[in-house]
């Protein structure tokens, strides 16, 4: 076992809640029918993605330069629906007891960090501590500049509204002084149930950056780009940039994603897709994600099939 022996390994799923043309008469029910079906089979985590607005350049997420990801292709044109995420965990939190929500990743950036920690506040208080916040920086011009914010330096916006939330979070009177923001003696309650706030994610590529803000800020990272290909070789970069700031590892999860793999008669086989599970648990890997297994529309039915891989990951993994 490798030296984040304390963490659980955990299966998750990215829920789609966003669609490429408007979901019709059914609406956004689905949605909210497998978030339960998951929960009610032991799924640790439900995800949602973040988009804000979008502009017509959508070619730009296959440029890594600017955070887009090589050969990559935005599942939705200009005009597809996104749910806003922390209102959907807000509503997947009423409907769920079991599953961890989790913003897989939320351009937190785009919000201003007062409200931004209010709302993950109250989230983590009615969902009795269940939030876990992903962020990145994203990879569009057009989001930033509808908000009225530069693109370019959007890494210290973020790094900016994380340590804002944070203080807000641990602070009983907080103060903050920066070239952005000044306040003093300032009430934000409730506090987060969980110690210390909700625990943050950082997603992106290993650059400098990107290490530094897990370091400073990170109880988790969610591989982007080439780094998603091979999450055990960026942990250990992850693991001396901890061990460099003198910050210890235990308790720090990674996320992998999980291919699904299928069988000559295109059912889902089940013990290949998880057959590279042990090896990342044994490198450090703590989170398994699957975006898109597929489990019929019935309830009853979604809940069967969820339960079944459960049960054959919780195998795998010694729980």
């Amino acid at each position: 076992m490798s030296s984040l022996e304390s963490v659980t390994p955990a299966l998750s799923i990215h829920l789609m809640s966003f669609s490429a043309t408007n979901p019709g008469r059914g609406g956004w029910q689905p949605l909210l029918d497998r978030a339960r079906a998951a929960d009610a089979a032991g799924i640790d985590r439900l995800v949602v993605s973040d988009h804000v607005v979008f502009g017509e350049n959508l070619g730009a997420y296959a440029d890594p330069e600017i955070g887009g990801i090589e050969g990559g292709q935005q599942p939705t044109g200009p005009d597809g629906h996104w749910l806003e995420p922390l209102t959907t965990l807000s509503v997947l939190a009423g409907s769920t007891s079991h599953a961890r929500l989790q913003t897989g990743i939320l351009l937190a950036a785009l919000r201003r960090p007062v409200v931004l920690a209010k709302t993950l506040a109250t989230l983590d208080v009615l969902s009795q501590g269940r939030v876990d916040l992903g962020v990145g920086v994203g990879w569009q011009r057009e989001e930033y500049e509808a908000a009225g914010l530069p693109f370019e330096g959007r890494g210290k916006l973020l790094d900016h509204s994380l340590e804002v939330c944070q203080t807000f979070w641990r602070e009983q009177s907080a103060s903050h002084r920066s070239e952005r923001l000044e306040f003093e003696n300032i009430h934000c309650m409730p506090k987060p149930l969980q110690p210390g706030g909700v625990p943050i994610w950082v997603s992106g590529r290993l650059n400098r950056n990107v290490l530094r803000r897990i370091v400073r800020f990170g109880s988790g990272w969610i591989p982007w780009g080439n780094d998603a290909r091979d999450p055990a070789a960026g942990l250990a970069q992850v693991r001396e940039a901890m061990e460099a700031a003198g910050r210890d590892m235990k308790g720090f999860q990674t996320t992998a994603g999980l291919r699904i793999r299928k069988d000559a008669s295109g059912a889902v086989d089940v013990e290949q897709t998880l057959e590279p599970v042990p090896a990342l648990v044994e490198a450090g890997i703590t989170d398994f994600q699957i975006t898109q297994l597929p489990v019929p529309d019935a309830a009853d039915a979604a809940r069967d099939a969820w339960s079944a891989f459960v049960e054959a990951f919780r195998k795998r993994v010694g729980r």
